[in-house]
């Protein structure tokens, strides 16, 4: 729905209401699209954009034997009891669960299906953090407030230039949080308010628009008001519950978390989130305070394919290893640095990070570690972010593009979002997008998949995108494991779906709509499809060109 229309209804609504806030939980979930399951159909047979994976298996696979493939979602964690995940987790042999021992030697104690960088040893964990702007900025203040050029040292020049640059970022982004969240406030207390009264009156948590409609509030002022506000959002096309509480949460969490200077989450860890050395932290808790992304993350790769329940995941022979290093706020290079190092070391042979940010302070961690995963043969798909810009001139991190200018381009794929429509709409609105930064697109808009507590919920992102290329690498690497993981970055990349015709450039929040080349807007020019990938990967594993 568009929440925008919250804004205007906040201020017609406002003197009506107590500002009493009553705690709600929700079991809401978005109900699945006819279409459920289109990023597994094929672009001309099924006439969705999907990316041939069922075509892949029923015509090209289906009398392959295949291996296990261990592939690493680092993300926020991973509901890794969920009923489609089953059998799809993976298990530390080496590590004895529960007698607080590092059993195997890796520095990780009762690590039995990852590590989670975001606790403690206590099994307290961090849910919110700052911004990295944020933390930027509460570095470098106190060393430039007040500052000006001539005042600063010849050896601070460039760190002074980058503050500049940084309070700048900072002082916009801080006052949009609080103009936003000042903005809903009140409606937010309100909202919570009037869903209290109509559950209260109804005797029920969940409620239809039909028993909205139906109740009679001439007896309780209060109820008129209730219904009235409820009605209104209710009528919305997509309004969902749970999904509108997401939305509250988000806007809140900005301004009190990741963009207040007097919070400091990182201090229940207790570690140097700046000393790479400082490996002795966190706890093996990969589920996390609210695992919802990396679940349905986990899911797109992983779902089990022949339960008969629920979704169907693009690989069907991996084990998912969990990392936790996503909180809500900015994740920390340090952790992302040792959450690879771990993956790597641990087996993995895929690794999707479906995260991102506009600044790196500690980039060099993490491109030691990106180098590490290329000299095991690991391979890294990272998803290209939702601003609609250009990160062929836009910065966005984690990136194949080292501190030296050098570029990482064996193992690592960056992938953009698209549709599943075969016309103009093809790339999503909010998806990054560049000729020499994005290598390929993939389905992210209306996925349905997994959500925490045996649930299912449709997502749009990049961040979907990207394990929908985890899931066709690690197909690939499963039924092929000759083959490098070059070697599967080429067969994916040169092998997609072209679009011939214009679509709109995807630019977030701009009412003009710029037509240009699909091929423009990526390395390959187009679709991952996992059918055309299988057929290439057999070609270069055949005896002649081994």
């Amino acid at each position: 729905m568009n929440f925008k229309l919250i804004i205007v209804w906040l201020f017609i609504t406002a003197i009506h209401f107590s500002n009493v806030t009553v705690a709600q939980t929700s079991t809401n979930t978005t109900t699945a699209s006819k279409y459920e399951n289109w990023y597994n159909l094929d672009p001309s047979s099924d006439n969705k954009f999907g990316m041939s994976v069922d075509k892949a298996y029923n015509e090209l696979l289906k009398d392959k034997k295949s291996k296990p493939i261990i592939v690493a979602i680092i993300d926020s964690g991973v509901d890794i009891m969920h009923e489609d995940l089953q059998g799809k987790i993976w298990t530390n042999t080496a590590e004895i669960p529960g007698n607080g021992i590092d059993d195997d030697h890796n520095g990780y104690v009762d690590d039995v299906h990852g590590w989670n960088f975001l606790g403690n040893k206590k099994g307290e964990n961090i849910l919110y953090e700052n911004s990295e702007i944020c933390r930027l900025y509460k570095k470098l203040d106190p060393k430039y407030k007040g500052l000006t050029l001539n005042m600063v040292k010849p050896e601070d020049t460039a760190e002074f230039h980058y503050y500049q640059r940084v309070k700048a970022r900072f002082d916009e982004e801080s006052d949009k949080a609080k103009k936003e969240a000042d903005k809903l406030a009140t409606f937010a207390a309100n909202y919570q308010y009037a869903d209290s009264i109509v559950c209260s009156f109804l005797k029920k948590s969940e409620f239809t628009l039909a028993e909205l409609n139906a109740l009679n509030p001439d007896t309780v002022k209060s109820l008129k008001f209730s219904k009235d506000l409820l009605l209104f959002l209710y009528k919305q096309k997509g309004f969902n519950k749970s999904d509108f509480k997401e939305y509250l949460q988000q806007v809140f969490a900005k301004h009190y978390c990741h963009y207040n200077l007097a919070f400091n989450p990182r201090e229940l860890v207790g570690d140097n989130p700046e000393d790479i050395t400082d490996t002795i932290y966190g706890n093996n808790d990969v589920i996390g305070l609210r695992p919802d992304h990396g679940t349905h993350v986990a899911g797109i790769v992983a779902a089990n394919r022949n339960n008969g329940i629920g979704v169907k995941g693009v690989a069907d022979n991996v084990q998912i290893m969990a990392l936790r290093v996503v909180p809500d706020g900015d994740e920390r290079d340090k952790d992302i640095a040792l959450a690879i190092r771990y993956a790597v070391k641990m087996g993995a042979k895929v690794i999707n990070m479906s995260f991102g940010k506009e600044f790196s302070p500690q980039k060099k961690f993490v491109d030691d570690a990106v180098k590490f995963a290329e000299a095991k043969d690991v391979l890294i798909v990272h998803a290209a972010g939702n601003d609609g810009k250009d990160i062929d001139t836009a910065e966005n991190y984690p990136s194949n593009t080292m501190l030296d200018k050098t570029r990482i381009i064996s193992n690592w794929i960056t992938v953009g979002a698209s549709s599943e429509e075969k016309n103009k709409d093809l790339p999503a609105s909010f998806s990054n997008y560049g000729k020499k930064e994005v290598d390929v697109f993939a389905p992210g808009v209306s996925i349905y998949n997994l959500k925490p507590g045996n649930q299912y919920k449709e997502n749009d992102g990049t961040s979907m995108a990207s394990p929908m290329v985890t899931g066709v690498a690690a197909l690939l690497r499963s039924y092929f494991p000759q083959l490098t993981a070059a070697q599967i970055k080429t067969c994916i990349c040169n092998s997609v779906e072209k679009y011939s015709k214009k679509v709109y450039l995807p630019e977030e929040g701009s009412k003009k709509k710029t037509k240009v080349r699909f091929s423009e807007l990526s390395v390959s020019g187009g679709v991952v499809n996992a059918y055309n990938a299988v057929k290439l990967a057999e070609k270069m594993s055949s005896p002649t060109n081994n």
